[in-house]
């Protein structure tokens, strides 16, 4: 596993709240003082909100947090219980008669494992935003990862199990963290390791994903049932307009080690946080967040257990051992 998690950045909390019997769940990340914002959606098949407030234009540039849910679009609902104990607190923008907390979200289709008819809502919102703290370190199945998988190109029934993961690169001062839900229909490498991804159950053994698209002589049926999507945090002093550069820069983490990555059936997205405390170069910003990003996925992907009969990159390596 590599080391760090996203609360090592001063001032972001994370919490985490979890449905094992129905596997799905969401994930709070916050800062009660308001970060710059920035995002990047390189998927064609997001679920999302409050994403346009990260345009450099908009007025607003602060936000205080984004959430990370389960249950495909149902899960943006979440964000409203994270906004209602965020207000409850005196966090958020001042309007005069009351704060309005900025709140963004993306979601993962998970309803495929465990019940699809419970999803992450306000109620799980407001809970996972109740448990943030900057003590937290969880990975794997947890929160937004509890009903996460990978290697989608044979269907469910090919897939791996997958769940949540988290990072941290420190030059000096900086620090830059991510953590990375990773629900992707490509493949999971270590470097140039296959790790996790498409799985052949009746052979025991993981298959690529890349292979199978070049040599199947048929069309391949998609489904829209993906998405790998994070938020990078950093303490480093940026503008709204350079968030969205990290936020573009992150991906690289993504391709790195999702292959393929981006595609038609994926949501990707990544979002800045960034805290401003620390001056920094925005190029050394953005090329760490890819690899907090990178070894982020690689951690979710580790870390994950298996589930009924899909087996997990764990079971992989025990079984070698």
């Amino acid at each position: 596993m590599y080391p760090g998690y996203i609360t090592d950045v001063e001032g972001i909390k994370v919490g985490h709240a979890s449905s094992e019997e129905a596997m799905t769940g969401c994930t709070a990340v916050i800062c009660e003082e308001g970060a710059t914002g920035g995002v990047d959606v390189r998927g064609s098949a997001p679920g999302t909100r409050e994403t346009d407030l990260f345009k450099a234009e908009k007025m607003v540039d602060r936000v205080h947090g984004v959430v990370l849910a389960g249950g495909s679009a149902f899960g943006l609902e979440a964000a409203s219980g994270v906004m209602d104990y965020l207000e409850e607190k005196g966090v958020g923008f001042d309007v005069g008669v009351t704060r309005v907390p900025i709140v963004a979200s993306a979601v993962i289709f998970d309803l495929l494992i465990g019940d699809p008819k419970v999803r992450p809502d306000k109620a799980m919102g407001y809970l996972a935003a109740k448990k943030a703290s900057s003590e937290e370190r969880a990975q794997g199945c947890v929160g937004c990862g509890t009903g996460a998988t990978v290697g989608k190109i044979l269907g469910p029934g090919g897939s791996m199990k997958s769940g949540i993961g988290s990072a941290t690169v420190k030059a000096g001062e900086l620090v830059v963290s991510a953590l990375i839900t990773v629900n992707s229909f490509g493949d999971i490498f270590d470097g140039n390791v296959q790790i996790a991804g498409a799985y052949d159950y009746n052979m025991d053994h993981l298959v690529s994903t890349e292979s199978i698209m070049k040599e199947s002589k048929d069309n391949i049926q998609f489904a829209n049932t993906n998405t790998t999507i994070g938020v990078v945090a950093t303490n480093a002093i940026i503008t709204k307009a350079e968030g969205n550069k990290v936020a573009q820069t992150a991906h690289n983490g993504l391709a790195r080690s999702i292959n393929p990555v981006h595609t038609a059936v994926d949501g990707d997205t990544i979002f800045v946080m960034a805290t401003n405390k620390v001056q920094a170069d925005l190029n050394l910003v953005a090329m760490m967040a890819a690899e907090a990003v990178e070894k982020a996925v690689i951690n979710a992907v580790r870390a994950a257990d298996s589930y009924q009969n899909m087996i997990s990159a764990r079971e992989i390596t025990e079984k070698v051992l």
